[in-house]
């Protein structure tokens, strides 16, 4: 069983990362990838769309507006930044609420509980050993907003992140990235086999670490502190990877 898709998002990026998602899994059918909403209300009206990938944020209307003018509705799936719209979206009975940066785990979900909505027998005609290999090689970069642009950043080039309230500041090789997100957040977006929280404020790239000091992390000319929280944790890691601290 195949189920038709429309995606409606404005900025390129975004837009784009969700075509490629949609293209990876083998039921889902891409009938078109829109900036308008307008535009949107056509294909809508064209067409038969079991699955609605649906921005908030829009400069012509919001999502939320196109929502409450279609008299027939498929299963909306929303992707925005914002959270503030989670209590009226459900209102909504919208499928799911995905916030930016989207990953491909997290689309995977989200798509999973549109499908048994349509047909209980879905999981059996399409098990989910199909989509393990595609969940076991996740992509080595992740998305994230900066300021009205998404930019790609690959794992490679972190060499440790900040975390300050809402925001995080994912410092890199070619330079320092400020994104609208908690550190909790993308700190599950993370490869756990790459990355190590050391502190309620940092993560860092075992790539980047040049240096481990008795209470703090050297990477390159910058210091990192070592919080007791996760002092064990991380000593247990460095054991295994035979870093020895000076």
């Amino acid at each position: 069983m195949s189920l038709n898709c429309l995606i409606v998002e404005d900025e390129p990026l975004a837009r784009n990362l969700l075509v490629e998602y949609v293209r990876k899994v083998p039921y889902l059918t891409l009938i078109d990838a829109l900036s308008s909403p307008l535009a949107a209300l056509e294909v809508l009206h064209k067409n038969e769309i079991e699955i609605l990938f649906l921005d908030i944020q829009m400069p012509e209307i919001t999502g939320i507006t196109l929502l409450k003018i279609l008299q027939r509705k498929p299963l909306v799936i929303l992707t925005t930044a914002y959270s503030e719209y989670a209590l009226e979206s459900y209102e909504l009975d919208v499928v799911d609420y995905l916030l930016k940066p989207i990953t491909f785990d997290r689309f995977l979900r989200a798509v999973d509980k549109a499908s048994q909505r349509l047909t209980p027998v879905l999981t059996h005609q399409l098990p989910i050993e199909n989509l393990k290999p595609m969940v076991d090689q996740p992509p080595a970069f992740v998305f994230v907003k900066d300021g009205t642009k998404l930019v790609k950043v690959r794992w490679d080039d972190i060499l440790y992140v900040e975390g300050l309230k809402d925001y995080v500041t994912i410092h890199t090789r070619q330079g320092k990235i400020v994104t609208l997100q908690r550190l909790k957040t993308l700190e599950t977006q993370l490869p756990a086999h790459r990355f190590i929280r050391i502190h309620h404020s940092f993560i860092v790239a075992l790539e980047g670490i040049d240096a481990v000091h008795k209470d703090k992390v050297q990477v390159g000319n910058i210091y990192l502190p070592i919080s007791d929280t996760y002092r064990k944790p991380f000593k247990d890691l460095i054991d295994c990877n035979n870093i020895q601290p000076e």
